[in-house]
């Protein structure tokens, strides 16, 4: 069963969704044709989405920009070319919904449509800002505060500030729930996310609702572009980084072919580390940076002339194992990956309380997965995470043990089984 948290975002949009349509359908539309045009735009919007699914990247949180924007300057609409509008919350949950459904149906026929909690998000961002907007409108007490110079426009910002805030407790409180990630971290980087294309999608949004105030449906295409040209920015930068991530997790797997280590090992210890890291809190760039390291961790031993056994340096002299760590450093520089991939890997084997953190985890799961894997401890995962426990004096941090420990424990989507030598 999925976790209250869930359902009740779930349950929440389809109520609204259910009354929203069944009011205007009841109703009929008003003014139409201004319904129609952010109908289409949100359409046009969801065709042109660029989901990624399986994507690590956090850059993909807004696969619709385009959509998102024309739904928040409707629910932010208070005027059509000088006229004075009469829609209501319900009728925008409404066009919003119905124009997201339209633009999604080829994206599903093709099964690669986006999941329903990003749809239930944009149901209750999009009343939350209805909501908070056309009440004060139509009553005329937001003209009597606020008139209609700048300081209505600070009044939008402020608002659609509050509705990004709204947007990135939401997709964290689902993320920790599916998850069991700490909440914290999550709220931290969806805020940072907001700063990037969530800050284009707000302004678009202000700006597209203030020029259909004054020049009507006609305003939307034109100042749609904008915002179209950073969304095909932002798609080239994702492209960009999935390419530089393919490209390192293909350098890491030479050990593999090479014979060095274990079929599996650098993918096993980069997805274990990067669940550890997220238990520990760490930000979206630092998981990135954890992840790099991981997966070339053990790229020093393309330069030995004899082979570890089994590619296992868990169980190597410290001398040895520095050596190895220092050779890896030396080759990722010479990879042109960033500065701080390479430190991670350079300082992976020295005493816990001398290595960044990232350096810390990846010796802990690094050793995990060495021992698991070895024939050392036939006892399996208890038995391996009992020998980190007693290497916490000096090897291994205690708290990114426990950490490991834990994610362990909770199994599914955290767990990394181990895969059989050869």
């Amino acid at each position: 069963m999925k976790p209250w948290a869930v359902w009740g975002v779930r349950g929440a949009a389809g109520v609204l969704t259910a009354v929203a349509l069944g009011h205007t359908l009841w109703n009929g539309l008003v003014e139409p044709r201004m319904a129609l045009a952010f109908g289409v735009l949100i359409t046009v919007g969801e065709l042109a989405r660029r989901d990624r699914q399986g994507s690590a990247e956090p850059t993909d949180r807004q696969p619709a920009p385009l959509a998102s924007a024309g739904a928040l300057a409707y629910a932010l609409l208070g005027q059509n070319a000088g006229q004075p509008t009469h829609h209501g919350v319900l009728q925008i949950v409404a066009v919003v919904v119905a124009a997201a459904l339209a633009g999604i149906v080829p994206h599903v026929a093709r099964g690669r449509g986006p999941a329903l909690d990003h749809l239930s998000r944009r149901v209750l961002t999009v009343t939350f800002a209805a909501v908070c907007f056309q009440p004060l409108y139509n009553s005329g007490r937001l003209e009597e505060w606020v008139g209609q110079g700048p300081y209505l426009v600070l009044f939008l910002l402020c608002l659609l500030g509050l509705t990004a805030l709204c947007d990135a407790v939401l997709s964290a409180a689902l993320a920790g729930a599916r998850t069991g990630w700490p909440y914290g971290p999550l709220l931290r980087d969806e805020l940072r996310a907001q700063l990037g294309i969530g800050s284009a999608i707000c302004a678009t949004g202000v700006v597209m609702a203030l020029g259909a105030a004054v020049a009507g449906p006609w305003a939307i295409p034109v100042l749609s572009v904008p915002l179209l040209l950073t969304q095909m920015s932002f798609h080239r930068i994702t492209a960009i980084r999935t390419t530089y991530r393919q490209t390192i997790t293909s350098l890491a797997r030479a050990t593999e072919i090479a014979g060095y280590t274990r079929p599996g090992h650098a993918r096993r210890v980069a997805a274990l580390s990067c669940a550890v890291g997220r238990e520990l809190g760490l930000s979206e760039r630092e998981l990135t940076v954890l992840e790099y390291a991981a997966l070339m961790h053990d790229i020093g031993q393309l330069s030995l002339v004899d082979p570890v056994p089994a590619g296992a340096t868990a169980e190597l002299p410290a001398g040895e194992a520095r050596r190895i760590a220092e050779l890896g450093g030396e080759v990722a520089r010479q990879t042109g990956v960033p500065a701080e991939v390479a430190v991670v890997v350079e300082r992976q084997a020295d005493p816990y309380r001398e290595q960044p953190v990232a350096a810390r985890i990846v010796r802990a799961v690094n050793a995990y997965d060495d021992l698991v894997g070895g024939s050392r401890h036939p006892g399996g995962s208890l038995a391996a995470l009992e020998h980190l426990r007693l290497g916490t004096g000096r090897d291994y941090q205690p708290e990114v043990v426990e950490c490991l420990a834990r994610v362990l424990a909770r199994g599914g989507r955290d767990r990394v089984v181990p895969v059989p030598p050869g």
